[in-house]
């Protein structure tokens, strides 16, 4: 079991403090799993067996409790009246009207919340609401390189251990894999689940092979500019019509699902986000392969990806750059004031690709970092105080 010690640093501060603890993020990227950590760290710290209640809410063996009425009373006729006791609840969206239970559980003093959900839904409308205020949101992704590189202590060759993480999925059960014919058939039923639990039945999709059409070219197209109106356009011209609404509609069941990342476009000179078009990027590069033929053509997108969710794994609020006419990869932000610019090159050996990626930088006028990320095996290099770094020493490097 790798040791997922960036969520657990996230989470053990917030240990008995009167919030609830909520980790999302897409299905199978190992919530349940920091769970079990942090329950192992609870028992370690002296907690006794007695004071965990945990449920998992996709086991057929709890079934009898997605009616929100006997899971409340499921748990609290196990609560200790003199201690405080800690109360995991996996897969909570499966609970209709939860947030009733989830209220009248936090509300007591002797328990300590915490939640894990599949869906970014589940944190809108009424239970947002409903809990404003009152929890905390870890966002939680499949494994980094680091992590993934921790796994394989005596390989110390870190380029075919990247080309494995591009291959064999971030996922981390994929790891207890023996080939890659076993990983299709995993990331076949991952991609399935989610299509068919956070889309499909959610939306109430009646045509799914539109919505085929639409994640087909969602995948295709990752690291690219598009609009609602751009794909409905695309799909139509090729046989199946579908309005920008529904687009709109799909895609926003697809990144509140967490397999899509939606990234808006930022003017670094305004400070302002721009309303037009949009890139997006999947939680896992390896679910391509469901969709995508070839992905050989496409390497330099599927850098830019492995990036963007590094930078979200590091607390990044992350945007597409426009710097006058260039376009900056990322700008990412950080509270209260960290501001970072990121160019992403599958290769810089060509002159006049180093001149145009430095470039857009060059354009930025401030004096935040400024860094290009290439994966060629390269010394770092400053130009102007813009940082030329090899991307996986980047990715393997302390910040992650």
């Amino acid at each position: 079991m790798i040791k997922r010690q960036t969520y657990l640093k996230k989470l053990l501060p917030f240990k008995d403090k009167q919030l609830i603890k909520v980790v999302s993020g897409v299905r199978r990227c190992g919530k349940s799993t920091l769970f079990k950590l942090y329950q192992e760290q609870l028992l370690k710290d002296g907690v006794a067996p007695e004071q965990i209640i945990s449920i998992n809410l996709e086991d057929l063996a709890f079934e009898s409790l997605l009616d929100y009425r006997k899971l409340h009373d499921y748990i609290c006729a196990r609560l200790l009246p003199d201690r405080k006791n800690y109360v995991f609840l996996d897969e909570i969206q499966n609970v209709l009207s939860y947030e009733k239970a989830v209220d009248s559980l936090f509300i007591k003093d002797n328990v300590d919340l915490y939640l894990t959900g599949s869906n970014a839904y589940m944190l809108s409308g009424d239970m947002a609401t409903l809990l404003s205020g009152r929890y905390v949101q870890i966002e939680m992704l499949p494994l980094s390189f680091a992590e993934y590189v921790s796994a394989f202590e005596k390989d110390k060759n870190i380029d075919r251990l990247f080309q494995s993480y591009l291959e064999n999925s971030s996922f981390p059960y994929a790891l207890q894999l023996s080939d890659l014919n076993a990983i299709h058939d995993y990331l076949q039923g991952v991609y399935s689940t989610i299509v068919l639990k956070d889309v499909v039945a959610r939306k109430k999709v009646a045509d799914a092979a539109v919505l085929d059409s639409l994640i087909r070219f969602m995948f295709d197209n990752i690291g690219n500019l598009c609009s609602a109106k751009k794909i409905s356009d695309t799909l139509t011209s090729g046989g199946r019509k579908i309005t920008s609404p529904t687009v709109e509609n799909y895609l926003s069941a697809l990144t509140e699902s967490y397999i899509l990342y939606r990234v808006p476009r930022y003017d670094v000179k305004g400070k302002n986000l721009l309303k037009s078009l949009d890139k997006y990027y999947l939680c896992d590069t390896t679910l391509r392969r469901l969709k995508v033929a070839s992905e050989a053509s496409d390497s330099g997108h599927i850098l830019e990806n492995v990036v963007f969710l590094e930078l979200k794994r590091r607390g990044y609020e992350v945007y597409v750059g426009q710097a006058g006419n260039k376009e900056v990869d990322f700008v990412a932000i950080k509270a209260p004031n960290i501001v970072e610019y990121y160019q992403v090159s599958e290769t810089l050996r060509d002159q006049a690709t180093l001149t145009r990626e430095l470039s857009a930088l060059e354009t930025i006028a401030d004096h935040n970092p400024k860094f290009l990320l290439t994966a060629d095996i390269t010394p770092a290099e400053s130009y102007n105080g813009i940082q030329k770094r090899n991307v996986l020493d980047w990715l393997l490097s302390a910040e992650a």
